[in-house]
Parts: structure tokens; C-alpha cells; sequence
């Protein structure tokens, strides 16, 4: 966190909606001792920019293609510890806020909010001051209240590369275009499909693409894949 003084906040904004990072853009202009530093449009770009421009905050959305915004953040949390990321998202299910939290994020932001909270959110993160909106922080008291058995549901189970390769296959990706966007063998990404269904029990990429928008792994009507054959 830049402790200087006089010396601005460095937000970095990952969205892949062009009007969202301009919308976000516009409020933090407007704003003393913040200031953008740089723009991502998915995920893998979040943490590539995160790793060049070492940002104090990243400002993030969940629901974004080729990586979503809860993978991204759980591996910027664990590579850039010094990075606090507060996530933007119009998603508020109790499921959701669970997975916010577990990935590592410092804030949850719904987007209907960010107009009237966003400033005050980045403050608290300034400040080393964790930040939800009135209806996620009583979501996340009623998490830690009751914690329920089972909670954790299958997902949980899920390894890092598991996750990307999910969301690539609810995407439409082919096996050459999974391999070729991990860095992996054909061989290996159509090894990794196969133990993902296995371990999931599904029997389809239909079910499998079913099972990555449930867990809102995908957003819901985007990137949808016709009948994948490699």
C-alpha cells in the first residue's frame, strides 16, 4: 500500500465490460489520493498487470472470460500478498460471498452500489479496513454464524488448473485451445476434461457447462459453447 505521503493510491481495474472500467475510471478521476494505474479485460490480463504495475488495490469482477475474477484473485492473493482486491460483482448469493472470501479478497462490492460506495470502499482498503455493502455483510456474519455442515459442496474439491479448465470448457474451448491458453499438451488438457467429469459425475460437456454456471463459474447466457468435438 503506498504509505507515503501525498503519494496517491494505485488502483488497477479488471472488468470486461469497457463501459464498467470507464464507469469506475470516471468516479476514482473525481477523487483525491487514488489513482488509476492500468486496466485489465479478463483474468489472466489481472494478473499479468498485476505482477507488471504492482498496484495497492485491484478492483475486480467475478463473471470474466478465460479467468474468472474469483480464480484470478485467489492466485493474486497468494502471489502479490501485499495487494488487497475488492471485488466488484452483481452476484450477492451467500454461495458467492463464501467463495469471495475463501479466494482472499479484502471487499465485496455489488456493482448497484459501486456509484455511492466505491470511494469509501478503496478508503477502507486504504486503511487496511475490510469493506462489504450493508446486504453482503450480513450475509457474511450469517456465514460465520451458522456454517453449515456440508457447506463446502463439490467445488471445493476442485484443484486451481481444475477451475481454469472448467471455465475454458464452459467457454467452448476446444482441447487445442485449452492446451494452448495453460500452456499444456492436448494430451494433458483432454486428460484434465476427463478427470473434472469423473470427479464431478457428470457424463457431458452439456452437464459440465450446466454445473460451471450454477457455480457462477461463467456468467449465465455469455460464452455458452455449441456441441464440443475436438
Amino acid at each position: 500500500m503506498s504509505a507515503e505521503k501525498n503519494v496517491p493510491t494505485r488502483i488497477l481495474i479488471a472488468d470486461d465490460h469497457d463501459i464498467v472500467r470507464q464507469g469506475i475510471c470516471a468516479i476514482i478521476a473525481g477523487h483525491q489520493g487514488v489513482e488509476v494505474c492500468g486496466e485489465a479485460a479478463d483474468g489472466r490480463e489481472a494478473i499479468a498487470r498485476a505482477r507488471d504495475l504492482k498496484p495497492d488495490i485491484i478492483v475486480i469482477d467475478i463473471a470474466m472470460p478465460l479467468l474468472n475474477g474469483l480464480a484470478a484473485t485467489k492466485q493474486i492473493t497468494r502471489d502479490f500478498p501485499w495487494i488487497k482486491v475488492l471485488v466488484l460483482s452483481m452476484y450477492d448469493s451467500e454461495q458467492v460471498v463464501h467463495d469471495v472470501l475463501e479466494a482472499g479478497a479484502f471487499g465485496y462490492l455489488l456493482k448497484s452500489d459501486a456509484g455511492r460506495d466505491l470511494i469509501t470502499a478503496l478508503d477502507a482498503l486504504q486503511h487496511d479496513r475490510p469493506f462489504f455493502t450493508n446486504k453482503v455483510s450480513e450475509m457474511v456474519l450469517e456465514l460465520f454464524l451458522r456454517r453449515p455442515a456440508g457447506f463446502e459442496g463439490k467445488e471445493r474439491a476442485l484443484t486451481s488448473r481444475e477451475r481454469e479448465v472448467i471455465q475454458l470448457v464452459a467457454e467452448g474451448k476446444t482441447t487445442k485451445q485449452i492446451a494452448e491458453t495453460l500452456g499444456l499438451s492436448a494430451k494433458t488438457a483432454d486428460k484434465h476434461r476427463a478427470n473434472l467429469m469423473r470427479k464431478l459425475k457428470v457424463h457431458s460437456v452439456s452437464e459440465l457447462v450446466l454445473y460451471a454456471i450454477r457455480n457462477n463459474i461463467v456468467r449465465v447466457g455469455v460464452h455458452l459453447p455449441r456441441a464440443v468435438t475436438d
